[in-house]
């Protein structure tokens, strides 16, 4: 790994990781649809944090780093976990755990010879829940969503039959008010095939894996679906202390007398090589263990040492996840496809020989991008190391140059999308199609533009969009408001209340912000910020579209890949007819010469640290940047404010270091209900 020299090379390289671990989170979490392997997951995660520990004045409110996954799924209500539901760091040999060891030693002051006892147990590859029990009885299940917020999905979990409705009783000790069960629902391997094999007895696609199996029968929007499947709750801890118990082991064995199957096989380690004896003998028994397992999961067992050892934004520092090492096999890489995802992005898929590979018969696997292609040198006609990652997602390793007789054939990016034939730009490691009216992904431009922060069509959903371009309704985003009351008379689920209520809300959406309209239509690497600046430098879309590559680098922020990205956007010819489309429907406000000026907050600097009880990081930017001011991820001289809320960082100390003023959550609400504005 290396990390930049410099903070503009660090900072442009931080920026490119967050796009990249958001898609891939998004893709993971949301879609159930992952394109890399967790190890490269890792590898992402791991390069972001050690440029942020580097360079701390680049951390991000909305850096991945700052929080667990992905946002919950729409469909669902949400729920807010009392105790953060933290993802676990990985170790991925035996060295690593020992590492992790030693921090313990040092965060605790023991001496080295001093064992610390352990509880160790399979780390199952699955779907994690919280089940809330009140007075005993099931109230509300929902799973770690981003870690802080998760999806309801209660009348879903109520149908499996390892999820007691009611705790049982138990002689010794009283059931607490409130009791928040975590764990892990899965479907056994023996499950999962029949599953597969009944899903294409009905002529339906199989799931990948068992893991995606699990985690879309839970997240069924009909109850009576999730409970058709077998699914299985395995309990692997609590969150909040409401047990009356000392140690991990002890609080798996209270619950499962209380009725909860718990995690086997589990061990009490004295010290770390007790602890990577029993690593080794978990990964010997994975193919004979009835679920898929990605590891094991190794705990301080003393509960009370949690506290003093405490976490980071990311994960517990008491608790490690010691992953298997993968399996592979080789084959011969046929040929190779593209693939044009939901965004834009085109991914190359290999088509191989069919190989099995940890039980599952591979014939295709993705190749992430084309400078991971390049980077490994992997040809058509490459003989080719295949594994599952994390013993799910298919990838190839590399090549074997050994074996190459000379007729093999480079892979070569496409210059144009192989679905719509619009033109692609670059954006990171990735290509990316960007017509606005590509079929591969007019879906998700449909809900990115009607989201909140673009045009704000209410009604708009996922649902909405998937039916109105499946039935050829839209074939375009301008052909939004173009729709009519009869368009939606065949279609499912539409009222005629839902009808007008859809109709008025995109009628609202007519006149619109010129920042708000450039966000909505998606240009690779323009988002809100950056749609703003554009909107307060060009003040017009006409003037925008005649903007070279030259005066757009001339705008703040704005480099020669994004100045690339947006002339190829406004010179694409699918895009300039639904452009001219959109403007026979649609009003925009151009943005007023002196705005920044005569705005509350032009020319402030606002820092946050901490969190607030008020409301999310995101809408108090959205509030600073609405009355014309800057939110900045580290302070500095020219920062204005310091808002400092529960919990505060190292920023607090860097703001009294320097004099900047720091103002409490109150005084910032304050402050906002002074301008007018409304939190």
């Amino acid at each position: 790994m290396k990390i930049p020299r410099n903070i503009e090379e660090a900072r442009r390289r931080a920026e490119e990781l967050r796009r990249e671990i958001h898609e891939h989170n998004y893709r993971y979490y949301v879609l159930n649809q992952p394109i890399i392997s967790d190890a490269e997951y890792d590898a992402l995660m791991a390069e972001l944090r050690a440029i942020e520990r580097q360079f701390p004045e680049l951390v991000t409110p909305d850096s991945p780093t700052q929080r667990v996954g992905a946002p919950p799924r729409e469909e669902f209500g949400t729920v807010r976990h009392t105790v953060p539901m933290l993802s676990l760091e990985d170790a991925r040999n035996e060295e690593e755990l020992r590492a992790f060891d030693a921090r313990i030693h040092r965060f605790l002051r023991l001496p080295p010879g001093e064992p610390v006892v352990y509880a160790a147990e399979p780390k199952y590859d699955g779907l994690s829940c919280e089940l809330v029990y009140v007075d005993g009885v099931l109230t509300v299940a929902s799973t770690r969503g981003d870690g802080q917020v998760g999806e309801d999905v209660t009348p879903n979990v109520r149908t499996i039959d390892t999820v007691p409705l009611r705790l049982r009783e138990h002689p010794e000790f009283s059931i607490p008010e409130r009791l928040e069960v975590r764990g892990e629902v899965l479907i056994s391997k023996e499950d999962f095939a029949k599953l597969n094999q009944e899903r294409e007895r009905q002529g339906l696609s199989p799931f990948a894996n068992p893991r995606n199996a699990a985690a879309g029968s839970l997240r069924q929007l009909d109850p009576t679906i999730t409970a058709s499947r077998p699914l299985v709750f395995i309990a692997w801890g609590i969150g909040q202390r409401t047990l009356p118990t000392k140690t991990h082991r002890e609080t798996l064995d209270l619950l499962h007398k209380l009725g909860f199957r718990v995690a086997e096989p589990r061990r009490i380690c004295q010290g770390i090589e007790e602890v990577i004896a029993y690593y080794r003998e978990l990964e010997n028994l994975r193919d004979t263990f009835p679920f898929e397992l990605d590891g094991a999961v190794i705990k301080v067992n003393n509960m009370d040492l949690w506290e003093t050892l405490g976490t980071t934004a990311r994960s517990p520092r008491w608790a490690i996840a010691a992953k298997f090492k993968p399996r592979e096999r080789t084959t011969r890489l046929l040929d190779v496809q593209f693939q044009v995802g939901r965004t834009g992005i085109i991914t190359p898929v290999a088509l191989l020989e069919p190989v099995e590979v940890g039980g599952v018969v591979i014939s295709r696997a993705t190749l992430h991008n084309f400078e991971e292609v390049a980077r490994k040198d992997v040809r058509i006609g490459d003989w080719v190391f295949v594994r599952r990652a994390g013993d799910v997602i298919p990838e190839i390793v590399g090549p074997i140059p050994e074996r190459r007789k000379g007729t093999e054939r480079p892979i070569l990016p496409p210059d144009r999308c192989p679905v719509c034939q619009g033109e692609v730009v670059k954006e990171g490691a990735y290509l990316k199609c960007i017509n606005l009216a590509c079929p591969a992904k007019l879906e998700a431009a449909l809900r990115h533009m009607a989201g909140r922060r673009a045009l704000d069509i209410e009604g708009l959903g996922k649902k909405t969009a998937e039916l109105l371009v499946r039935r050829g309704k839209v074939q375009d985003p301008a052909d939004v408001f173009f729709l009519r009351a009869g368009d939606f008379q065949d279609l499912p689920g539409f009222a005629e209340k839902s009808i007008q209520n859809l109709l008025q809300a995109i009628d609202r959406a007519r006149r619109i912000p010129l920042h708000r309209f450039l966000f909505a239509l998606g240009i690779p690497g323009v988002g809100e910020q950056v749609a703003r600046t554009l909107a307060r430098e060009f003040r017009t879309l006409k003037a925008l579209q005649r903007a070279n590559e030259e005066a757009l680098m001339r705008v703040e922020g704005i480099g020669p890949e994004l100045a690339r990205n947006i002339t190829r956007f406004f010179k694409e010819p699918h895009n300039q007819r639904i452009l001219a489309k959109f403007l026979k429907a649609i009003t925009l406000e151009e943005e007023p010469e002196t705005e920044q000026d005569v705005m509350p907050f032009a020319g402030k600097t606002f820092v946050f640290t901490g969190a607030l009880a008020s409301m999310t990081r995101d809408r108090a930017r959205e509030l600073v940047e609405s009355l014309g001011g800057k939110v900045s991820s580290s302070v500095s001289r020219k920062t204005s404010y310091v808002v400092v809320g529960e919990n505060p960082g190292s920023k607090l100390d860097r703001a009294r270091e320097l004099g900047v003023p720091v103002l409490s959550e109150t005084e910032f609400l304050n402050m906002l209900k002074d301008t007018g504005a409304h939190p």
